[in-house]
């Protein structure tokens, strides 16, 4: 009896541990959010930036996401011509987005009815961000 107690201490211990790993590491974005935070406030990027809609039908999740990965390299080429302030924390941006997408086991089979990216409206930089984010967080849930 007493090594079934500590036995199940054991488990409860393992379980307590586990868990805040679990809930911190639940959305692989979450480093991008925290790059999308760091640079949505510069003043000194200014770009016109083609911006998916965050209301697109679920099936249309990868190439959403494909389009804003594709534009966040606009921003880098941007931020290296001009030298922004914010140029590491864009091109970390870019390299965790990237990490994710390549990590992210995508369904193949995506919907005919889904938008190239050039298909949707140009946007300036801080309604991107703002889009951008939302399309993040919704995957995150």
């Amino acid at each position: 009896f007493c090594l079934l107690k500590n036995e199940m201490r054991l488990v409860i211990f393992f379980l307590c541990a586990y868990a805040p790993k679990t809930a911190a590491g639940h959305c692989k974005w979450a480093e991008v959010l925290k790059d999308l935070e760091q640079i949505k406030a510069s003043k000194d990027i200014d770009v016109s930036l083609y911006t998916a809609n965050t209301d697109e039908d679920v099936k249309c999740q990868e190439p959403v996401i494909r389009c804003f990965f594709l534009e966040t390299k606009v921003i880098l080429q941007e931020c290296l011509i001009k030298k922004c302030s914010k140029t590491q924390d864009v091109f970390n941006m870019w390299k965790n987005g990237n990490a994710s997408l390549e990590n992210k086991k995508w369904n193949s089979t995506t919907s005919a009815k889904c938008k190239e990216c050039e298909e949707y409206e140009e946007k300036n930089f801080t309604e991107f961000i703002q889009s951008f984010e939302k399309v993040i967080q919704k995957e995150c849930k």
